[in-house]
């Protein structure tokens, strides 16, 4: 029911854009980027019994809001066990990725309502070392499962017989020598949460659950695709992942060239922002969804946005970042690229 692995290709495009920012005199800091966690929607166990006859997705920087209307499609009451996944946390990356919150539970902020009520939610949390769930420990050392915001570990104010032991059971990792000569060592748990409960889907009638949570969004103080970093070599195979992940036209990148001009240096302080949204889960339904709509709200109107769009329609007129399709069946999940002044 969770996601899988930390988006790495994310990270590698940190390190080159980096490398190549401190050759064209950029002033590239160690927080200039990063990296997004891929998160979605609500998660079913797969049925027959239930059907989606709506979803309204709507996706910002801020806030991911959605909103599904459910159809028990059978003459008897359907209790299903209802999931929200977020995503693992691979500690040995902690800093390089994108945490909407401190809180070292609910660290997306998530909320979810059923016909307009508060619904409670049980969080599961465990820190695992590959197949081995190391939560036990862990707790017995009264270290948190999550160690960000005022949770953070100082490893070095640890007792060193606990230093020792975590050493000794993989979960501290060594991670470089400090200024004056002493070993450093960083967590290396990999920290799964979930959100559960059980829902009751009532025959004839239609269920409204709404839930919204604060995104993770990877962010970039320059843009790869600017021209000035989009002709190196050096990012060649990374600007063609861009442009298939997102579907980077070349009126896309015509228009980006306009804004960003051929210098070498970022003079428009154009930057980037990167979501991810898991929706293939949408799949889990007696049928396809019936109604589907997306908005893509960028923030400003001057922003540029690109994301495979699929079979979802624009409206002939009007906001063109409002997209819709019936009878929709998701195969493929929403990478969304937001370039701008931020």
């Amino acid at each position: 029911m969770l996601n899988g692995p930390l988006p790495r290709a994310s990270l590698r495009v940190r390190a080159l854009m980096v490398a190549l920012l401190v050759a064209t005199n950029w002033p590239a800091r160690a927080n200039d980027s990063a990296a997004e966690l891929s998160i979605g929607g609500l998660q079913f166990v797969r049925t027959r019994d239930v059907a989606m006859e709506s979803e309204d997705l709507r996706i910002a920087l801020d806030r991911i809001i959605v909103r599904y209307q459910f159809a028990n499609v059978t003459t008897k009451p359907v209790t299903l066990t209802v999931a929200f996944p977020l995503p693992d946390i691979d500690l040995l990356e902690a800093d390089n990725i994108a945490l909407p919150s401190n809180d070292p539970v609910n660290f997306v902020d998530f909320e979810t309502r059923i016909d307009g009520s508060p619904a409670p939610l049980t969080i599961d949390q465990r820190a695992m070392i590959g197949d081995k769930d190391v939560s036990a420990l862990l707790r017995q050392l009264k270290l948190p499962l999550l160690p960000i915001g005022s949770r953070e570990i100082r490893v070095t104010d640890l007792p060193a017989a606990t230093r020792t032991r975590l050493v000794d059971e993989g979960l501290l990792m060594p991670a470089g020598m400090s200024d004056n000569g002493r070993q450093q060592y960083a967590p290396a748990w990999v920290t799964r949460t979930s959100a559960v409960r059980q829902q009751v889907f009532p025959p004839s009638r239609t269920v409204v659950v709404e839930h919204q949570y604060r995104p993770s969004v990877g962010s970039s103080a320059d843009t790869i695709l600017r021209p000035g970093l989009r002709r190196s070599n050096a990012l060649g195979p990374e600007v063609a992942r861009y442009r298939k992940d997102y579907c980077v036209t070349d009126g896309f990148l015509a228009e980006l060239d306009k804004r960003a001009g051929d210098g070498t240096a970022n003079t428009a302080k154009l930057q980037e922002r990167r979501i991810s949204y898991v929706l293939k889960t949408g799949a889990n339904w007696a049928g396809p969804i019936r109604a589907f709509k997306l908005t893509i709200d960028p923030g400003g109107s001057d922003r540029m946005v690109s994301f495979c769009q699929g079979r979802l329609k624009a409206p002939p007129t009007g906001n063109t970042l409002e997209y819709t399709a019936s009878d929709f069946k998701p195969d493929t999940d929403l990478k969304i690229l937001v370039i701008g002044k931020f």
